[in-house]
């Protein structure tokens, strides 16, 4: 198989970090899967014109990118991190609509 088949398989931030052979505290990556995952696709799309085109020189690069976002998590937590757009969103604001204002 190839790297990027290998790729294809893989689902879950356990099986990539295992893939990579990363250690890993399965509490941190409990929590933080999800986040873990996107920060790493985060990581790779800002990257992707600078990748190496041989399959080894590219897993390492990978292993460091996945290494890197594992580690943003175990030193800071999701809502500080903010990866996904639900967490950069304002604070909602109270609006009063008077009921005079309520046409049918």
């Amino acid at each position: 198989m190839s790297f990027e088949d290998d790729m294809e398989e893989l689902e879950s931030a356990e099986d990539f970090l295992q893939y990579f052979e990363l250690a890993y505290d399965q509490t941190v990556v409990h929590v933080n899967r999800l986040h873990i995952l996107q920060r790493f696709h985060d990581y790779l799309d800002k990257g992707e014109e600078r990748l190496p085109e041989d399959e080894d020189s590219k897993r390492q690069v990978y292993k460091q990118l996945l290494a890197r976002a594992y580690q943003d998590f175990v030193d800071s937590d999701a809502q500080t991190e903010k990866v996904f757009k639900v967490f950069n969103m304002p604070d909602p604001q109270n609006v009063f609509v008077a009921l005079t204002d309520i046409k049918t």
